[in-house]
């Protein structure tokens, strides 16, 4: 195997990992937008501001590698 091969499996994890990180800054801002017209909107504030702090902490860890060795 050459050496660019074995790179996939690391580019692949980071691409995953930006995705993820987008999904749930979009979820928090939808939910945050009550998009989905939540009966109680007490509830999809407190999902949007939870999903957004998780992607902004899932993209501090994936800025600093952390999640990769």
């Amino acid at each position: 195997m050459s050496k660019d091969n074995n790179k996939w499996p690391h580019i692949m994890r980071v691409c995953f990992g930006i995705l993820m990180i987008l999904i749930y800054l979009g979820m928090g801002t939808l939910m945050l937008m009550n998009f989905f017209r939540w009966s109680q909107p007490i509830i999809a504030y407190s999902l949007g501001g939870l999903f957004i702090v998780y992607g902004i902490y899932r993209g501090i860890r994936q800025f600093k590698g952390l999640d990769y060795n």
